[in-house]
């Protein structure tokens, strides 16, 4: 029997002696089974903050625990980017993922404007140009935390065309595809308003090499969402959403690669 567990790394905490895909590929497995779960912001960099004081660093990091249990649950190895109350930059968090070799790469923020009124859920998956100006300011707010700078599409940038070519062709429909899954469920959850999947170059999206998807799991500025979302059913039912969308992810990536289902389930799991 092959144990799984959840592995928290980060600045400070216990380096794991190898690569969790090395460690599965060791005994035969390659089927879908790595995911890291990515907690934004953190330490100094506080997030969004609503208007009773709810922290998107805080929110964020109790939802992402809450997602690991149930991945953990379902025989999924979990690496999470942090476990604690600690800042991260961007080339930290990206390690982690592709250190990780992981299959999916799934980034959980909390939404903010500058008005009251926005309300609603939404998710992206990296691209160059912006669905709209809404996704535009909100990929600029989140790259702004990291201390990174977009490229900008059709620019005089190497690292512009480069990181075009990639996300044309590396992930893309995969990133597509997972989060429709993680949206539907998202919004069908939680009962608030769907404002659908965008695209919109986010850094850390851009910087692994894998399926990659960012998730606004709810306004924190709005004050009727802020209090939903300090609501411990609330937040289970975003982690089931997701964890739900991460396993049918799974399923598909596995049938596509000719992976069968293991025998009897998953393999136990467990967190360390």
């Amino acid at each position: 029997m092959l144990v799984l567990f959840v592995v928290m790394a980060g600045p400070g905490s216990a380096a794991e002696p190898e690569p969790a895909r090395a460690r599965l590929e060791a005994v035969g497995l390659d089927r879908f089974d790595v995911v890291v779960l990515d907690a934004g912001h953190g330490g100094q960099d506080e997030g969004a903050i609503g208007p009773s004081g709810l922290r998107e660093k805080n929110l964020v990091l109790d939802v992402t625990r809450r997602l690991a249990r149930r991945l953990v649950e379902a025989g999924l190895h979990v690496v999470l980017t942090r476990r604690d109350d600690r800042f991260l930059s961007l080339e930290e968090r990206t390690n982690v993922a592709n250190d990780a070799r992981a299959d999916l790469f799934l980034s959980i923020h909390a939404n903010a404007s500058t008005s009251r009124s926005p309300r609603g859920i939404e998710t992206y998956f990296a691209s160059l140009d912006s669905t709209d100006e809404d996704a535009r300011r909100v990929a600029e707010r989140e790259n702004t935390a990291l201390g990174a700078k977009a490229p900008t599409a059709g620019a005089d940038d190497p690292l512009a065309a480069i990181l075009g070519d990639l996300i044309e062709t590396e992930h893309l429909q995969e990133s597509s595809e997972f989060a429709k899954l993680a949206q539907n469920g998202l919004s069908a959850a939680a009962g608030e308003r769907s404002r659908g999947v965008k695209q919109a170059p986010f850094v850390v999206l851009m910087g692994v090499r894998m399926p990659s998807t960012l998730v606004e799991i709810g306004f924190v500025t709005h004050p009727g969402e802020e209090e939903q979302l300090r609501r411990t059913d609330r937040k289970d039912a975003i982690a089931a959403a997701l964890a739900r969308a991460v396993i049918a992810f799974g399923e598909r990536y596995d049938a596509r690669r000719g992976v069968r289902p293991a025998q009897g389930g998953r393999p136990a799991a467990r967190a360390n």
